[in-house]
C-alpha cells in the first residue's frame, strides 16, 4: 500500500479539481490554480501560456459540462515544495497520458507545468 503524503494528496484534489466544468468556467478559480508562470504542452501539440489556457477553459467549457474521466493517477513528492503527478484521460472520445508539475508558493499548491500525450487503446 502507498506511503500516506500529504503533499501527493493536496496536489492531486487540486489536479481533480481543475478538470471539473465548474472550476474550468471559471477563470478566477482556474487563475488561483495557476502558478505566475504556468505554460503547456497540450495534447494537440500547442504550447500554452496562463493566460491562453485561462481564456480557452472559460470559451469552450460555457458548452456543457462534460466530464473527464481520470485513471491511474500517481504521484511522487520530489522535493519539499514539488510534486510530480502522472494519471490518464479519456474526454470526448480522446484518449492521454498526462504529467503535472505542482509547486508550493507561500504554503498553496500551483500548477507550474502540464503535458498531454494522446494516445490510442492500440498504443497502451
Amino acid at each position: 500500500m502507498p506511503e500516506h503524503n500529504p503533499a501527493v494528496e493536496a496536489a492531486m484534489e487540486l489536479e481533480l479539481a481543475l478538470l471539473t466544468p465548474k472550476i474550468r468556467s471559471s477563470p478566477e478559480r482556474v487563475g488561483a490554480l495557476l502558478h505566475p508562470d504556468f505554460h503547456e504542452f497540450g495534447a494537440s501539440g500547442r504550447h500554452w501560456s496562463r493566460a491562453a489556457i485561462i481564456a480557452s477553459l472559460a470559451a469552450t467549457t460555457g458548452q456543457g459540462p462534460r466530464p473527464v474521466a481520470v485513471s491511474v493517477m500517481r504521484g511522487a513528492q520530489l522535493a519539499p515544495d514539488l510534486v510530480h503527478l502522472t494519471y490518464d484521460t479519456e474526454y470526448d472520445g480522446s484518449r492521454a497520458h498526462r504529467s503535472s508539475l505542482w509547486r508550493r508558493i507561500d504554503g498553496r499548491w500551483l500548477l507550474y507545468f502540464h503535458q498531454a500525450t494522446p494516445f490510442s487503446e492500440r498504443a497502451v
